[in-house]
């Protein structure tokens, strides 16, 4: 198959990016052609004619707003069979969003399949919208851990013994890197012993200038800015601790990268996270900032984070790749079909 892979214009360390980079490698490796495209939520006349030139047999939007839109504009009639892979921000937030609820409608209504990688949210959502539930397909996420080095503590000057948490999270408002300094403030008052570290691209300009004013008065608070995707594997093995403050979350790389390498994971309880973290197994799991807080003060004992540290090499990027494989050449098969819908509509 020639295979198309649609992300939204934006740091190539993002999570989508991350997945699409997986995706394309993962399905290269069982034979089949494929390219990634990035796209502005506004479209361009360059993207339409890679697309012609490529000639896809079959296309993968990830994320439905920010993809979706600017696809549905300039290349609903080109009938090519898409497939849609639906964000957390997506499942979250655009489908109750009066600005997106609409345009992610109509894009999931025009694709053959929705693709969702956390079970918990899919399960939700087949409930809540049970005319979606036959087009709706749960591919087991996948992990490929990168190889380079990244030195992190000689990076932040801090002690081998010191508890080390890091913070991997494009800096946002949903992501809550401001209120996990808030937190921690506490901790910082007590004199414990601790350092916070944060990593990521800035999505949101004001968010990210508010967030740097805030970090530069805690001396126990670091941001590294982005750990290229490659040598996050390496940050994480020099991490004590693995923090997810997100209000609402899909699927986080991070976190899949965390509980592979088994690094204890501190996440606040959504369905994205509860989807990873097994609490008090691999990590723990918080409802409010007191929860984060007191789970945090019991993470400072190094023997606690030892009873958490269970690598789990369960996220096959193998098996990954064949599922995904499987839904996208059933999607071809639909061609006919959706040649039908685009010429009428």
């Amino acid at each position: 198959m020639r295979i198309l892979i649609v992300v939204p214009q934006q740091d190539h360390a993002s999570g989508n990016w991350v997945t699409a980079r997986r995706f394309q490698q993962g399905l290269e490796k069982i034979g089949h052609r494929v390219i990634t495209l990035e796209i502005k939520l506004q479209g361009e006349a360059s993207f339409q004619g890679k697309v012609i030139d490529f000639a896809p047999d079959v296309a993968l939007l990830l994320h439905a707003y920010r993809s979706g839109k600017p696809w549905l504009e300039n290349m609903r009639e080109r009938m090519i069979p898409t497939v849609v892979m639906l964000t957390g921000t997506d499942v979250n937030h655009g489908l109750d969003d009066p600005q997106q609820s609409d345009i992610i409608q109509a894009v999931i209504e025009q694709a053959v399949f929705v693709i969702l990688q956390n079970p918990i949210i899919a399960t939700a959502l087949s409930r809540n919208r049970p005319t979606l539930a036959t087009r709706l397909k749960t591919v087991p996420p996948g992990v490929i851990l990168g190889e380079e080095i990244f030195h992190l503590r000689a990076t932040l000057g801090v002690s081998q013994e010191l508890p080390l948490f890091l913070i991997p999270a494009g800096l946002r408002p949903v992501k809550g890197a401001i209120g996990l300094l808030q937190i921690f403030d506490q901790l910082g008052a007590k004199g414990e012993p601790f350092h916070l570290a944060f990593c990521g691209p800035v999505l949101d300009e004001d968010y990210g200038r508010r967030f740097r004013a805030e970090i530069e008065t805690r001396p126990w608070a670091s941001y590294l800015g982005v750990i290229p995707p490659e040598a996050m594997a390496a940050a994480m093995r020099s991490a004590d601790v693995i923090i997810n403050n997100s209000i609402s979350e899909g699927l986080a790389n991070s976190l899949l990268e965390a509980a592979t390498l088994g690094i204890p994971i501190l996440a606040r309880n959504n369905p994205g996270n509860a989807a990873l973290v097994r609490h008090d197994v691999n990590g723990l799991l918080y409802d409010d900032d007191n929860g984060c807080l007191r789970h945090a003060t019991r993470l400072l004992e190094k023997k606690y984070r030892q009873q958490l540290s269970r690598p789990d090499p369960s996220y096959n990027p193998d098996m990954e790749a064949k599922e995904l494989e499987a839904i996208l050449a059933e999607a071809v098969s639909h061609r006919p079909k959706i040649q039908i819908i685009a010429s009428s509509g």
